[in-house]
């Protein structure tokens, strides 16, 4: 009878202790799922004639922002590239890299200040629009056509 008793109760221990073990593994398993979104994305085309700006893009608020863009006119073809964050009403910051392969970071809320270079001449720049807004610009006589692309 004694040796029963024994039997029953060290059953019982290893039910409660699998039990314990399960609900554990649940609790680790469940804390660690990950969530995949699709990255949001907008691309812009501009044709400027000297001088010229393309009109303002307001890139996602309060997150990173990849901003990538290129030159497509002639020998002046390049690209560059910088990540960027919008804080409303505020500024927009960045670090990149220029084409040419020179380094690019700052923050502004001033119209017209450089955040990167797109052609391989450096006449054709993203900069800021407004604390709020970025814009192409093109610091040539020359017409100059390319894209920029922003993913979210």
């Amino acid at each position: 009878m004694n040796r029963l008793i024994q039997f029953k109760s060290s059953r019982w221990g290893a039910i409660l202790l699998a039990t314990v073990v399960a609900v554990v593994t649940c609790l680790a398993v469940a804390n660690a799922t990950q969530t995949i979104t699709t990255p949001n994305a907008a691309f812009i085309s501009y044709n400027l004639a000297g001088f010229g700006n393309s009109a303002a893009i307001t890139p996602a608020t309060n997150r990173s922002v990849l901003v990538m863009g290129s030159c497509t006119t002639g020998s002046a073809s390049w690209v560059g590239q910088a990540s960027l964050v919008h804080i409303p009403s505020f500024i927009i910051a960045w670090v990149g890299l220029d084409s040419n392969g020179g380094n690019t970071s700052g923050r502004s809320g001033i119209a017209g200040t450089h955040i990167v270079y797109l052609d391989f001449m450096h006449f054709v720049d993203i900069q800021t629009a407004s604390a709020d807004t970025i814009r192409v610009h093109n610091d040539s006589p020359a017409t100059f056509a390319g894209n920029v692309t922003l993913i979210w």
